[in-house]
């Protein structure tokens, strides 16, 4: 067993796996957030059944349901695949409360000088509602960001070779659990620690910009 492969390999499609269920909890989190922050009823309802019910499926289940469920009604997804949908789909649902949280929390000031100032809505939210609600929601989305690598090991139980699934393989094969499990505990925390700094990092870049254009 070449184990410096497997597990870059391991390591590759774990990050994949991450990154592309961090890119579909973002556009849910948003696509969420904004409906149920609506003016009009029907959208904010709809937008926060959506969210519930996505809230309230098990990930571990879902992933399940969608990899060996779906093939009985003829439709086959690629493991991969399934894995970014079901850890989005949950991490989108619990991001949509943060995203309408910090819409709410912007100064009701701020929307008053957009609308004297004769912005459209359209221009409201690009321009003042989504930059201060951006800043405010970036700290409990990097929390949520670091849970959807922590849930990323649930993919090796459909057949994804991750890195839990290597570490795993490597168990069997060594017999030599304490080296594995050591090693993956390690990994994790390297990749968390990474997600925190570069959302860390972006947050001052942001707070950096607003007090520099307050001072302009």
């Amino acid at each position: 067993m070449d184990i410096f492969n497997e597990v870059l390999n391991a390591l590759m499609v774990t990050v994949f796996i991450a990154v592309g269920a961090a890119c579909l909890t973002w556009a849910i989190a948003i696509a969420l957030g904004l409906a149920k922050t609506s003016r009009y009823r029907i959208v904010s309802i709809a937008g926060n059944v959506v969210a519930e019910l996505s809230r309230g499926t098990s990930c571990y289940v879902l992933m399940f349901w969608l990899y060996f469920i779906l093939p009985f009604f003829g439709v086959r997804l690629d493991a991969v695949f399934v894995g970014i949908v079901a850890i989005g789909l949950n991490a989108g649902a619990y991001g949509s409360e943060v995203v309408r949280g910090a819409i709410k929390a912007v100064p009701t000031g701020l929307r008053e000088a957009a609308i004297a100032l004769n912005f459209s809505n359209f221009d409201t939210a690009r321009y003042v509602i989504l930059p201060n609600a951006v800043v405010r929601m970036l700290p409990p989305m990097c929390n949520i960001m670091v849970d959807i690598l922590k849930v990323t090991p649930l993919v090796s139980l459909i057949t994804v070779a991750d890195l839990t699934f290597v570490a795993q393989l490597y168990r069997q094969v060594s017999g030599n659990p304490i080296l594995a499990f050591s090693a993956l505990l390690v990994a994790y925390y390297v990749l968390s620690s990474g997600v925190i700094y570069v959302f860390k990092k972006l947050e001052s870049s942001l707070v950096k910009g607003f007090s520099g254009t307050r001072r302009v």
